[in-house]
């Protein structure tokens, strides 16, 4: 097997490829948007860089075969519930059902970690915030939620065989939009119907200002402080939201 770091166009383009070849065959895999993935590495874009590094490397078998990948990362930030030690992460981890070949994987990214004088690795992470690539899916094997990780079962056998253990459950959940809702949310919507003071609309790209400050204040009263969740700056909503408009 050979193991070869991302630092060109081309292990650029096929670390974005190791994560097709190995999916293209479960009926439920729905291939990420190559900008997203790019932007979790771009300098210039993540803002992670300015308090951490990243690195990533992709593993090919004897033939040229692309057969894995994972990427490992440093945040000075970066800290959990719990850490009494220098944690880094590692995240967009494939691999075929090889244990040999995930253990090459995770060891390279560990001793790239040890480098810089971290002493215990969390994963699959993201470098980044924690609402995009996070966690390892080990029940509900689905179609993905946008941004979220995606791998088949055999991936928890790799990870605990190595050494991983179970650090929280982060449950995501989904609405199919052809199902009728639960009769609870539309009562609690005609609550809310019939009061003068909520109102509901669709965005109108002409007046993205007004909603963006909207969405900010409803999110920080909802969200901001639970789970380790930040307050959101509008600057940051505006560019989330101009991204969503493209």
């Amino acid at each position: 097997m050979q193991l070869t770091e991302v630092k060109d166009p081309k292990t650029v383009e096929e670390f974005i490829r190791t994560n097709v070849e190995l999916n293209t065959g479960d009926p439920n895999y729905i291939r990420p948007l190559d900008k997203d993935i790019h932007l979790v590495f771009d300098e210039k874009k993540n803002k992670a860089f300015r308090h951490g590094e990243c690195t990533r490397w992709i593993l090919k078998d004897s033939d040229g075969k692309l057969i894995g990948r994972i990427a490992a990362f440093v945040n000075k930030r970066y800290k959990s519930k719990g850490d009494d030690v220098p944690v880094g992460g590692i995240g967009f981890f494939d691999c075929i059902n090889s244990q040999e070949a995930a253990d090459m994987l995770f060891d390279v990214a560990k001793h790239w970690l040890l480098q810089r004088g971290v002493e215990a690795m969390d994963g699959p992470i993201n470098f980044g915030e924690r609402d995009t690539w996070w966690g390892l899916v080990t029940q509900g094997f689905h179609e993905p939620l946008y941004r979220m990780n995606f791998n088949p079962p055999y991936y928890k056998t790799l990870f605990e065989n190595y050494g991983f253990r179970l650090f929280f459950d982060q449950v995501c959940f989904g609405l199919d939009p052809k199902k009728k809702l639960t009769q609870k949310l539309y009562d609690r919507h005609n609550s809310l119907a019939a009061n003068p003071a909520f109102t509901a609309m669709h965005i109108r790209k002409n007046n993205l200002d007004k909603f963006v400050k909207d969405f900010t204040i409803i999110y920080n009263k909802a969200w901001a402080g639970h789970g380790g969740l930040k307050q959101l700056k509008e600057e940051q909503v505006s560019i989330m939201f101009r991204q969503m408009k493209k």
